[in-house]
C-alpha cells in the first residue's frame, strides 16, 4: 500500500515546496555561505564551470527508481527459494516482515539496511505460502504471478496515459477502506487461528472471500497510482536519491500485497 514515508514528504506528495523546505529535504541548513562551483557557477578565465555534484546531490529520477525497486525483487526472488523449500519459516518471517514494514513506513528518512531486512523476510514468507499453495493447487502459483503482472501494466498504462489520477476525496475514501479492510483481516485472522472449528479461511471463505479479495485488488490498484504519483513528484521536485529508496520499498509493499490477494482468490476458487 501507499508508503506513508513518501506521503509525508512535501517534495513527493505534489505540494508547492518553499525554500526553507528544499533545504530541509537536501539536508541543508537554512542559512549557509555559498560554496563556488555548489551553491553558485565557479568561474574560471571568464567562463563558468559546472556545479560539482557530490552523492548526496545526485536527484532522484525514473532510472535509478527502477533499479532499486529491481534489486529489492531480485533479494526477494532469491530468499522466496528459502521459503519455499523451508515453508515452516513462513509465519516467522511474515510477522519480521510486517515489523519491518511498519518501521521503513513510518520512518522519516530511509533506511537502506532495514529495507533490504524487509525484502528479506517478505521474500522467505512469499516462498513459504506459495510453495504451500503449489502443492495443494498446482498452477496457481504462475496464475498469481501472472495477475499480479497484469494488473501492474494495466495500471501503469493508464498511468502514463493520464486516465487515471489520485484525489483528495478519493484518498479519503482509501485510507478509510485500508483502516476497515486491516480491522477485518486482523479479526478473520484471529477467528482463524483461536476459533474452534473455523476454516482456513475463516470469513473469506466462499463468494464472500472471494468478493473481499477483488476488494482488496482494488484497492492496491488504487495504491499503485499513488505509488506512481509519489515517484513522479519525486523526479519533478528533484528530491534526492536516497527518495528512491522509499519509493522501490513503497512499490514493492503493494505488489506483494496485490500478489498475496490474487493467490488468495484464485485458491478460493479452486478449493472444494
Amino acid at each position: 500500500m501507499s508508503n506513508p514515508a513518501l506521503s509525508n514528504n512535501p517534495a513527493l506528495n505534489g505540494k508547492t515546496l518553499s525554500a526553507d523546505e528544499l533545504r530541509r529535504i537536501y539536508d541543508q541548513p537554512a542559512a549557509q555561505t555559498q560554496r563556488p562551483g555548489i551553491d553558485t557557477p565557479a568561474t574560471q578565465g571568464g567562463f563558468e564551470q559546472p556545479p560539482a555534484i557530490t552523492p548526496s546531490d545526485r536527484p532522484m529520477t525514473y532510472e535509478n527508481t527502477i533499479s532499486k525497486t529491481a534489486m529489492l525483487f531480485l533479494i526477494v526472488l532469491a530468499t522466496a527459494a528459502v521459503g519455499w523449500f523451508m515453508p515452516l519459516l513462513a509465519l516467522p518471517a511474515a510477522i519480521a516482515g510486517l515489523v519491518l514494514g511498519l518501521v521503513n513506513a513510518f520512518k522519516k528518512e530511509p533506511s537502506v539496511p532495514l529495507i533490504v531486512l524487509y525484502a528479506v523476510f517478505q521474500g522467505v514468507f512469499l516462498g513459504g505460502i506459495s510453495g504451500i499453495f503449489e502443492a495443494r493447487w498446482s498452477g496457481i502459483v504462475s496464475q498469481a504471478v501472472i495477475g499480479t503482472l497484469s494488473v501492474f501494466a494495466v495500471v501503469l498504462v493508464l498511468f502514463r496515459s493520464g486516465k487515471i489520477r489520485t484525489s483528495p476525496r478519493l484518498n479519503k475514501i482509501f485510507f478509510v477502506a485500508i483502516i476497515g479492510y486491516a480491522v477485518f483481516s486482523l479479526v478473520n485472522f484471529v477467528m482463524v487461528m483461536f476459533v474452534p472449528g473455523a476454516d482456513g479461511w475463516g470469513m473469506r471463505s466462499g463468494w464472500l472471500g472471494v468478493a473481499i479479495g477483488l476488494l482488496a485488488v482494488l484497492l492496491a490498484s488504487y495504491s499503485l497510482v499513488m505509488d506512481f504519483e509519489l515517484i513522479q513528484n519525486g523526479v519533478k521536485n528533484r528530491v534526492p536519491e536516497k527518495w528512491a529508496w522509499s519509493a522501490a520499498f513503497g512499490l514493492m509493499v503493494t505488489l506483494i500485497w496485490l500478489y498475496v490477494e490474487i493467490l488468495r482468490i484464485l485458491a478460493i476458487l479452486r478449493g472444494d
